[in-house]
């Protein structure tokens, strides 16, 4: 027995180092409970006065031990309570409910004691019948008082608790904000470096590939200069159209890798946009009538000067006419539009716009999203001469320029949109 006792003690040490509030309360609690039983166990023997001046000594002591108590076990029961998720708030108002609910069944509990023991009094089943009710009437006033301490303890506590959640939860979102943030980073970082690597085996490829199709392209001239039958000359012709297609593609793809790549060198000057779609119609003449397509042209009375790169400028330019005529219905009519947009507030600027409207020969099941990319064509049965690159470079060079550009379908209706802003 002696050696359990030793054993408790000695576990208790820590504790009471730790809690040491517990001793005074403890002392405390001790003392008003004697006070209360010197009231309780002897009714009769004091007057009024006394006995409510020991109560009220009783109430005193009694109270900021239990408090101090009541915060302890408090302390020790849901200091290291954790929310089963974020929304703590609410977790910890359901925990504050259970513990009001457990206090007012105690209170109830403790005031049925103190009435009834008021009601034995005055029916003389202590000492008799004896006029002094003021023990009685003192008990009920301590339960409403203790009552009143253990709840403003339980208040503070929950509020104190609360507040210590909330710097938690906020430490913990802004280290995984960080934490999101720092991977966001890390994720940017790579997908640059992918792009990177992706622009610069493109450019590298391309760049390789030129010489030979030079080549190549040279060697067909020669050959097609030779006496040929006409099956070998029909190869020859064939050859000499791929190889020419095929050069095409890889100009277009080196200009893309390089305009993606930001390594754009831009020489802005002063020139007007009906003045280069006038151009590019006297340019593709003869491809436009080949066509079958009307061409409507709807320019602008109002000044369309601007100032950019005018090579970049004609070739985006280019490539929209060139899509329209690539890949609209045999028959239909092209709507080719420039005009001057009003400025809005959150720039203040005028823009100047191309709107190149026309019917699609094939389904336009895909996104304005979709028919930017690299090689995506909406043509996805291919019967067409793209290469899927054209719009990818209107976007990218106009990007590069300073304009927006966008894509509007409705139905079989295909609507280029270049926006430019006004620089003069």
């Amino acid at each position: 027995m002696d050696t359990r006792w030793k054993s408790m003690i000695k576990k208790a040490k820590p504790v009471l180092k730790k809690e040491w509030q517990i001793v005074p309360g403890v002392i405390l609690a001790a003392a008003g409970l004697l006070f209360f039983y010197g009231v309780a166990a002897y009714p009769g023997d004091r007057p009024t006065s006394e006995t409510l001046g020991i109560g009220l000594l009783g109430n005193i002591l009694f109270g900021p031990g239990m408090g101090i108590l009541l915060w302890k076990f408090l302390k020790l029961k849901y200091e290291n309570w954790v929310p089963e998720n974020e929304n703590f708030y609410e977790q910890w108002k359901m925990t504050g409910r259970r513990i009001g609910k457990y206090l007012w069944i105690t209170g109830a509990v403790a005031l049925f004691l103190a009435y009834w023991f008021l009601t034995r009094l005055m029916n003389g089943n202590f000492y008799g019948w004896y006029w002094n009710y003021a023990p009685g009437y003192m008990m009920i006033f301590t339960v409403l008082v203790q009552f009143i301490v253990c709840r403003a303890v339980i208040s503070r506590f929950m509020a104190q608790k609360l507040q210590l959640l909330m710097e938690q939860m906020e430490q913990i979102n802004k280290k995984r904000l960080a934490e999101a943030m720092e991977i966001e980073k890390k994720s940017l970082e790579k997908v640059s470096r992918s792009d990177q690597l992706r622009v610069d085996l493109i450019t590298n490829v391309s760049h390789d590939l030129k010489t030979p199709l030079t080549s190549m392209v040279g060697y067909i001239e020669l050959i097609r200069k030779e006496e040929l039958s006409d099956v070998v000359r029909d190869y020859v012709d064939v050859l000499s159209e791929r190889a020419e297609k095929l050069k095409e593609m890889i100009n277009s793809l080196f200009s893309l890798a390089k305009a993606s790549s930001g390594n754009v060198e831009l020489h802005p000057e002063k020139f007007e946009l009906n003045r280069m779609i006038e151009q590019i119609f006297a340019d593709m003449d003869d491809r436009i009538k080949a066509s079958g397509l009307e061409f409507v042209t709807m320019l602008s009375k109002e000044n369309t000067e601007l100032v950019s790169d005018n090579s970049y400028f004609y070739r985006i330019c280019q490539n929209l006419m060139e899509n329209a005529l690539k890949y609209s219905a045999k028959g239909t009519r092209v709507f080719v539009k420039t005009y001057v947009k009003e400025p809005e507030e959150k720039d203040g600027k005028k823009k100047l716009c191309l709107e190149i409207t026309n019917t699609s020969s094939y389904p336009m099941d895909f996104t304005k999203e979709e028919i930017t990319e690299r090689f995506v064509r909406g043509d996805k049965a291919r019967s067409g001469d793209g290469n899927g690159l054209g719009l990818a470079i209107v976007s990218t060079y106009a990007k590069a320029l300073g304009g927006e550009f966008d894509i509007r379908i409705d139905c079989d209706q295909f609507k280029a949109c270049l926006e430019m802003p006004d620089t003069l």
